[in-house]
């Protein structure tokens, strides 16, 4: 954030003024909510208590404190009034607090000013709001000889259990019957040098992300190197991924055909990709690719002696030497590290449910708080973007866990007036800028999980309409002689 944080967040009423998140309102601009609402038609649509302009910040809210209820959420965005002074409150005051009863909205009033707000703005205001951090003199590995990294993989969500997002989203399977919860799946573009998930798509869980990653690949911009996992090789995205001025370094599997047409001094060689076979065949419009492969003769390493694949639209070996894209391609494991940070400690809470469920209850809702939640990332990466700038650290050697936890905090206890907002801004800064954790190990760990089976049936169909009892249990209890 530069300059004074000064300001009130905006909106049309004097409640969107006392904002805990107006504090941030250098990463989420007001003026962008206010445009991201008339793009929406929202801006007309008017309310006292809870006008649209405050309802963006409560679902940013609500993803930034995942778990907690509604009201609690209200509660820390809009800090309580100052106490009446000794000896007020008597009389007309009494009257007033009487009608103007609990200053906090109720949860069926706050789920319907989301209801009301919809999707769409949530979705204006991330496009505009939402984008890459990394600056090429002052972020480590944010580039590579001048191409931005991205990476590119996808994830699921677990979202509440309701027959409307059963019907919307679907639930996967497995050989023990179908998944506890309906899913969504969300392909991401991310920038690995931030972890700034900057562009996404969301589907039901039935949809593969290969077949997600066109609508996603659109957002590509010249002068960025596209990192991905083996399963989203197709022809036609290396060939959007070119379209759009961007190269890509990606792993691909060892059983495509690819034929040397050229073998070059770094053991890499030039080939083509085709669209299929009978192109290949006929030499009909290939696309001019560079492979790599490699093995790795670590015994204590995944993979050892198995034969590794990398292709790359990076053709010049001399500027871009095997061995170096090698190593490079690993930066790609940044992206699994920020979807941990969303799924495992953002969606968390801070003493909340502390699972990974999203709560809202139709597929409308699933939607923008999954925008919400992708819009509160963006907000702690930002703040740990500006305070490893400061502190002269990479941004991912800053902890995000930390982070969460000081901005819940501090965030409260925004200041008012433009010297003491400037100051706890500085301070908030430098408060995450010494949550640097100790360099990364090089190290590997298995992929299995801890808790596979559980003692307790399957909750199944006949379980969600069990009998419910006729009479109370006084009337049920027979004593025995």
């Amino acid at each position: 954030m530069s300059g004074s944080v000064s300001g009130a967040t905006g909106g049309s009423s004097s409640v969107a003024d006392v904002l805990t998140l107006a504090a941030v309102k250098d990463i989420v601009p007001p003026e962008e909510v206010a445009t991201a609402l008339r793009r929406a038609g929202k801006d007309g649509t008017f309310c006292k208590r809870l006008p649209a302009a405050m309802v963006v910040w409560f679902v940013v809210g609500l993803g930034l404190l995942c778990g907690h209820a509604y009201r609690d959420v209200y509660r820390w965005l809009v800090p309580p009034p100052p106490p009446p002074p000794p000896g007020g409150g008597k009389g007309k005051g009494k009257g007033k607090g009487k009608k103007g009863g609990d200053p906090v909205p109720g949860r069926p009033t706050l789920a319907e000013a989301r209801k009301r707000l919809g999707l769409r703005a949530m979705a204006y205001l991330c496009r505009q709001v939402v984008r890459p951090l990394a600056d090429p003199d002052t972020t480590p590995r944010g580039f590579y000889r001048g191409l931005r990294l991205m990476a590119l993989d996808g994830f699921v969500l677990d979202v509440a259990d309701s027959a409307a997002n059963d019907a919307a989203f679907g639930r996967p399977g497995s050989g023990r019957g179908e998944s506890a919860f309906p899913q969504v799946r969300v392909l991401a573009l991310c920038e690995a040098a931030t972890h700034v998930l900057w562009r996404w798509s969301v589907k039901r869980c039935g949809v593969g992300e290969s077949t997600m990653v066109p609508s996603v690949l659109r957002h590509l911009r010249s002068g960025m190197l596209l990192l991905w996992d083996r399963n989203l090789f197709k022809y036609a995205h290396v060939k959007r991924v070119l379209g759009r001025g961007a190269h890509l370094l990606a792993r691909v599997k060892t059983g495509l055909v690819f034929h040397p047409l050229q073998r070059l001094p770094d053991g890499s060689y030039l080939a083509k990709a085709y669209r299929n076979a009978a192109d290949r065949k006929r030499d009909r419009d290939g696309i001019l690719v560079r492979v790599i492969e490699y093995t790795l003769d670590d015994p204590t390493r995944a993979g050892h002696k198995q034969k590794h694949r990398l292709l790359t639209t990076l053709l010049d070996p001399a500027t871009y030497p095997a061995l170096e894209l090698i190593e490079l391609y690993h930066v790609r494991w940044e992206q699994e590290l920020a979807i941990d940070e969303l799924k495992t400690h953002q969606m968390a809470g801070l003493g909340g449910r502390g699972g990974a469920v999203l709560r809202s209850q139709t597929p409308a809702g699933v939607f923008q708080e999954v925008f919400g939640l992708m819009l509160a990332h963006y907000v702690v990466r930002t703040v740990m973007a500006k305070a490893a700038a400061r502190a002269a650290v990479p941004p991912t050697r800053l902890g995000f866990t930390a982070t969460v936890r000081i901005l819940r905090l501090r965030l409260a206890q925004f200041p008012s007036g433009p010297a003491p907002q400037q100051h706890w801004w500085d301070a908030l800064l430098a408060e995450v800028g010494r949550e640097v954790l100790p360099p990364r190990r090089d190290r590997v760990n298995p992929r299995v999980t801890k808790r596979k089976m559980s003692k307790w049936p399957k909750k199944r169909a006949i379980h969600y309409d069990c009998p419910q009892p006729t009479k109370p249990f006084r009337e049920t209890v027979a004593i025995l002689n």
